[in-house]
């Protein structure tokens, strides 16, 4: 399932960002809320948000919200980093 969210263009000529960006940039907030308020997980929200964990990670810190970060997560990122670095 899609879902379209309308906006009229009154709102959207109010938005402070290029018109080349309003789509990315409003689908990637709406990704960090949705993680923000625990409503969809990391990597749900990350595939919305079309970024990778790190800019994920990144924007969540530029925001000031902190990472949900599971104990299966975190071992799954220690034996990344122990085979990778």
């Amino acid at each position: 399932m899609a879902l379209t969210i309308n906006i009229p263009d009154n709102i959207l000529h109010t938005i402070k960002l290029p018109q080349s960006q309003i789509k990315v940039k409003l689908t990637q907030e709406i990704a960090f809320t949705l993680y923000e308020r625990k409503l969809t997980s990391m990597g749900s929200a990350r595939e919305l948000a079309n970024l990778s964990k790190w800019e994920f990670i990144e924007g969540l810190a530029e925001r000031g919200i902190q990472v949900h970060y599971s104990e299966n997560e975190m071992n799954e990122d220690i034996t990344y980093a122990k085979q990778h670095c």
